[in-house]
């Protein structure tokens, strides 16, 4: 075995990136050599996430200590709007990026502005970052310096939908994608809407008509379909920790059957290794803690819309998963190398 490749974690006290760490702390070709928090430099990484004591007690210390770490690749697990001031600052230094953030996941700062609120600092990043969804950019996420890891919801949308509009067999207006979610996707930070009592025994709806992952689904599909894609895209809160399922909505533009549908699905993500096409309509348990998209299609006769279900683990295929995917066709690794992982159910 070679030398292993060294890794660096820039921010470590949230979800993320301690799924980053539960991941590749056995992951066979790389050594985890740096993780940072700023809150909490100093402290063991398992002080603050106790299931770790005795596997990763690693000191936290401050992001600037990537100036003095021999670095092959570092993962960006911060905020949206943070991200990009740590590549503007690092971004000539030797090591590879995956920035977890949205910040450079849509096509330029003037539509970050618009969704996100928030002037971006770092122009030049828009013209190298890869939008990083292996099933989509394999061969350019290998050349690239700057992945963006792809958001959550987005990754089951797109996945789900980029057969049928690449092929240009659905109605590019009016799609739906109905989608629900365990809390981690909320990040770590206390919120009055992530209170126990608000979310136990409830169910929400929320970022009606302008959530940010609106665009960032509908700027993917839209280099895949011939025509402008428009979509209603709603996202729900659900009482669980971790999970997504997507259910969408679209109208075909020729006469499909069920068969038809599994018959381009299963040639459309054959070579993929994390793209599993069902027979059953998938539950987020299917995918816990793996990798995995499980996708169904069925052509509903009655109605005559086709329906996509779609459902991924939020901070494995939706988060650091995919980050790790990433990482591995970066540094020349199987793209499967240490995310074998088996789903958990129950």
């Amino acid at each position: 075995m070679g030398k292993k490749k060294r890794i660096g974690i820039i921010g470590a006290t949230g979800y993320t990136g301690s799924e980053l760490v539960r991941i590749l702390v056995n992951h066979p070709e790389v050594e985890i050599a740096l993780i940072t928090s700023e809150s909490r430099a100093g402290e063991k990484f398992s002080d603050i996430h106790t299931s770790f004591r005795g596997i990763v007690d690693i000191v936290l210390q401050p992001a600037s200590q990537v100036e003095n770490t021999d670095l092959d690749l570092v993962f960006l697990a911060l905020p949206h709007g943070v991200s990009m001031d740590f590549v503007k600052k690092y971004h000539q230094k030797p090591f590879k990026i995956v920035d977890l953030s949205g910040d450079f996941r849509l096509d330029s700062p003037e539509v970050y502005h618009e969704w996100y609120q928030k002037e971006h600092v770092y122009h030049e990043g828009f013209d190298s970052a890869v939008f990083g969804l292996p099933e989509l950019n394999r061969e350019n996420i290998k050349q690239s310096e700057l992945v963006a890891n792809p958001g959550c919801f987005p990754t089951t949308a797109i996945l789900g939908l980029a057969p049928l509009l690449s092929e240009g067999l659905v109605e590019s207006r009016g799609i739906i994608v109905d989608s629900k979610t365990g809390v981690t996707g909320a990040g770590v930070k206390p919120k009055e809407v992530t209170h126990f009592p608000n979310v136990n025994d409830n169910f929400k709806a929320y970022g009606l008509k302008k959530h940010r992952h609106t665009i960032e689904i509908q700027d993917t599909l839209n280099k895949l379909s011939s025509e402008e894609v428009s979509l209603q895209f709603t996202p729900h809160l659900l009482p669980v920790d971790r999970g997504i399922l997507s259910t969408i909505y679209a109208r075909p533009v020729k006469e499909l059957t069920t068969a038809d549908l599994n018959a381009l699905y299963l040639r459309y993500y054959g070579g993929h290794p994390f793209v599993r096409i069902t027979p059953e309509a998938p539950s987020i348990k299917d995918v816990r803690a793996s990798n995995y998209c499980n996708i169904f299609i069925t052509f509903d006769e009655r109605t005559g819309n086709i329906i996509v279900l779609s459902a991924i683990d939020n901070l494995v295929k939706g988060a650091a998963g995919q980050a790790i995917q990433n990482m591995n066709l970066m540094l020349g690794l199987d793209e499967t190398t240490g995310l074998k992982q088996v789903p958990v159910n129950p």
